[in-house]
């Protein structure tokens, strides 16, 4: 498939995609998911949304009850979208970087950004000045829009000619002083389906970002399978969640998906754990988007608030213990939809729902999706054994000027570094990523059921399992747990906690090391950094 002729005037962005030898397969399977050439995501979600569904429906809402109507979200994106291109010369294909907590006015500057023809790039309001810096110069940011209250990290980074204009303050250069003075319609530039929209960088959760380069019509691809798929969304469901927009798994469920549906969302600038189920409650949330960490985390308060509201809840971001699972049904009567996505394929590509859930497992391919478990020569592995998830469907990997692009694509699949099993059924089932597969005394240890064997324990409220370099075993398990408040961090504890492992495992699979922590390492978007457990030193042996 040959890319069509471009609209941007800055081809930085298409300048920069891997070479087509190296991109993976795509699937356009189903009739909905082939686009017309010229496409404009933002004008998609926005202006047919408006067609569709009409102009007085709510579309965001903030913590404080503030409602914005799709009408009035539509007259502010066009508005912001005229001082984008009038006031501050941004031209199709520069690169914009967003920054900001999630509010209202954050997804606005999305829209705004996309219906202009440039490219976003989407960063975490926790991003510090070294990792913004790096950012930048690998995507050649020119332009920054940027919350008033978080330009000093964005200054710190002193980013060569780039330009920082701030929103929600008072000055006379803030970009929503500079919107308010232009009208409040835009046509938005006619972009080509396959012109970069998003450069989304990589939670880090191993180290150096990776910059995901996606197309226009790969946001509404996105939109078109799972959540068409499998979320099944309805336009008076209201969704929330705790992923910031600067994460894509947070752009989809929070902006993307309720758009596409003609639904609404709220946008808690706070949205962990504590703050979820009391805005769930009091404002009647219907579709929830959270880690299996958080999930965990709120089965201790969910008595306490109504839930009743709720009809969806989504998991993802890393993998759902059956355990987990089960405590949520039992508490609420509401059946996790479990799925795992990636940045490089921007949301979720394997799932399942309702009476399809199969607990302890991932699910089945997403319609529009295909799905293998491959051996490291790429050949498919038989149902029941161990191999790598290789994934591929209307999305694919294109990593903005990396020789890792070899790495995730090959054979032309998206190679997802997660090692799985196929059922003979067709789900499939999480065993761990490829690189915390524990290879000790000859012994093949997944260290995420070494995990779900932990959190089992009524006293554990995160654990964190990794491999330690070994003279006699080559690698042994070692354990990191959070325990509940006032528990002594022992070695009675800690042994305690290994004879109950010991009774649900392998002995070879039990930890020989338990470290108590405060806190386990995870980015801003609550992935688990087990590299950083890897690095630090060996914690008192119990």
């Amino acid at each position: 498939m040959e890319l069509t002729p471009s609209a941007h005037l800055d081809t930085f962005a298409r300048d920069h995609l891997p070479p087509r030898e190296q991109w993976p397969g795509l699937v356009f399977d189903l009739p909905e998911l082939r686009y017309p050439d010229r496409l404009n995501c933002g004008a998609e979600l926005l202006d047919r949304t408006v067609e569709r569904f009409g102009a007085d429906r709510p579309v965001f809402r903030d913590g404080a009850g503030r409602v914005w109507t799709y009408g009035e979200l539509r007259g502010r994106v066009d508005r912001i979208a005229h001082a984008l291109t009038r006031d501050l010369g941004v031209v199709p294909g520069n690169r914009v970087l967003l920054r900001g907590p999630t509010t209202p006015w954050l997804a606005a500057c999305w829209l705004a950004v996309m219906k202009a023809g440039a490219v976003a790039v989407t960063v975490l309001a926790q991003a510090r000045a070294r990792e913004l810096a790096v950012m930048c110069e690998m995507a050649r940011v020119g332009h920054a829009v940027c919350d008033v209250r978080t330009v000093d990290d964005l200054v710190k980074a002193e980013v060569p000619g780039l330009r920082i204009t701030a929103y929600g303050g008072d000055g006379p250069d803030d970009l929503l002083h500079l919107a308010a003075r232009h009208p409040g319609t835009y046509e938005a530039v006619g972009t080509a389906a396959d012109d970069v929209a998003l450069i989304a960088f990589t939670s880090g959760t191993t180290g150096r970002p990776k910059g995901c380069m996606h197309f226009h019509r790969d946001v509404l691809a996105v939109a078109d399978t799972f959540s068409a798929h499998v979320l099944r969304p309805e336009p008076d469901d209201l969704f929330a969640g705790s992923p910031p927009l600067g994460f894509t798994f947070g752009l989809g469920g929070l902006v993307i998906f309720p758009m596409r549906a003609g639904a609404s969302a709220l946008l808690l600038e706070q949205a962990g754990p504590k703050q979820l189920l009391p805005a769930v409650a009091e404002h009647r949330v219907t579709v929830l988007f959270t880690a299996p960490t958080a999930y965990r985390v709120m089965l201790d308060e969910v008595d306490a608030h109504d839930t009743g509201s709720l009809r969806r809840c989504v998991s993802a971001g890393e993998n759902l213990p059956a355990a987990t699972w089960r405590a949520w049904y039992e508490r609420t009567g509401l059946r996790l939809i479990n799925g795992i996505g990636a940045t490089e394929l921007l949301h979720i590509f394997v799932s399942a729902a309702d009476d399809a859930i199969r607990p302890g497992t991932t699910g089945v391919p997403v319609p529009g999706w295909h799905a293998r478990v491959v051996d490291a020569s790429g050949e498919p592995v038989p149902d029941g054994q161990e191999g790598l998830l290789a994934v591929r469907g209307p999305v694919g990997c294109r990593y903005l000027a990396d020789p890792r692009q070899t790495e995730y694509v090959r054979h032309g699949w998206n190679i997802t570094g997660d090692t799985y099993v196929r059922e003979p059924d067709g789900y499939l089932r999480y065993v761990a990523r490829a690189d915390d597969m524990i290879i000790s005394a000859g012994y093949n240890i997944a260290g995420p059921q070494v995990e779900e064997a932990l959190l089992a324990h009524p006293d554990v409220v995160e654990a964190a399992v990794v491999g330690a370099p070994d003279e006699v075993r080559g690698h042994i398990v070692v354990a990191y747990a959070v325990l509940r408040d006032g528990l002594p961090r022992d070695d009675s504890t800690a042994e305690a906690l290994r004879t109950f492992v010991k009774d649900r495992l392998a002995p070879y699979k039990c930890p020989r090391r338990i470290v108590f922590l405060d806190a386990l390492p995870r980015t801003a978007t609550g992935k688990l950094q087990r590299f950083r457990l890897r690095q630090d030193e060996p914690g008192t042996r119990p």
